[in-house]
């Protein structure tokens, strides 16, 4: 592996609008082999844990994606508008029950949930947090939910095996929950230890 190419691979990544692949790398990488990449992001991940600067590389949404750490959370805020990420708790416990239980659809959500979810599912949709599979081959074709990278992202996971065990959502300490925005992720993992019991 060439020097070049970390920083090839730094500046796709330094311009990225998300999480970029190591296959998509290596589409525009296409001279380098996988290995060569995959090294190259190592090099890159030890380099900026090792500067313990104001960024670092995370792998996240099965990608890799540039993010500020979030001791200087307060100080970001300050330069950009803020827009709003948190969602309601019925919000949170259907992209639970999405999360853990998809693919499915609505009739399963609301059985779970106990009410109707349309306008949830709308806006869970409209922020590119769910996506729609296709229909399911059944009286009527209802729609059939999944989550998306965006949920990925937003939640921090690699995929989908990073969410919370039952065990986990009992062990998650306020230090733990005082880091992620808005308490988001832990609003989520106690609406996911609902869905684990009505499972």
């Amino acid at each position: 592996m060439t020097l070049n190419l970390k920083n090839i691979v730094e500046s796709l990544l330094f311009v990225a609008e998300g999480p970029l692949t190591v296959k998509f790398i290596k589409n525009i990488l296409s001279e380098s082999d996988i290995q060569e990449i995959r090294n190259a992001l190592q090099e890159l991940q030890d380099e900026y844990e090792a500067r313990q600067g104001g960024f670092y590389l995370r792998e996240v949404a099965g990608g890799y994606q540039f993010c500020t750490c979030p001791e200087y959370k307060e100080w970001i805020q300050r330069m950009k508008k803020p827009h709003s990420t948190r969602l309601s708790k019925a919000a949170l416990e259907t992209l639970a029950i999405i999360a853990y239980k998809q693919p499915l659809i609505r009739s399963d959500i609301e059985h779970i949930r106990g009410v109707d979810c349309g306008g949830i599912l709308h806006m869970l949709l409209e922020r590119k947090l769910i996506r729609v599979l296709g229909r399911k081959e059944i009286p009527g074709r209802p729609l059939i939910y999944a989550t998306t990278k965006e949920f990925l992202e937003l939640f921090d996971l690699k995929d989908l095996k990073d969410l919370p065990t039952p065990k986990e959502i009992e062990d998650l300490t306020p230090s733990t929950a005082e880091q992620l925005d808005e308490n988001a992720f832990k609003n989520l993992k106690i609406s996911a230890g609902k869905v684990e019991k009505s499972a």
